[in-house]
């Protein structure tokens, strides 16, 4: 396994995950200016860390939390559009 592999993995994570939390979440803690800059997938592809940068400070930490309160859909929902072994265990993580 190269790590060229993981790294388009990650890419193809981060990808997918911004898609599924601007198009099919509908929790309104989820607002304001935000962006998916980078996810590190384990080697084994049990566990990806997504990184999320807010712009607005005040809406950071609702953000966060609906994110982790809403990781299981998003990790359901990655599972369904990306043919991976494993549907990584999501770790959400101001950047």
């Amino acid at each position: 396994m190269s790590y060229n592999r993981i790294d388009r993995i990650s890419e193809e994570v981060r990808r997918e995950v911004d898609r599924i939390i601007r198009e099919d979440l509908n929790d309104p803690r989820i607002a304001g200016t935000f962006s998916v800059t980078h996810a590190d997938v384990t080697r084994d592809l049990r566990y990806a860390k997504i990184y999320v940068s807010v712009l607005e400070d005040e809406k950071r930490t609702d953000m966060l939390a609906a994110l982790k309160k809403a990781a299981g859909f998003i990790r359901r929902e990655l599972g369904r559009n990306i043919i991976i072994r494993y549907s990584p265990e999501l770790t959400f993580v101001s950047d």
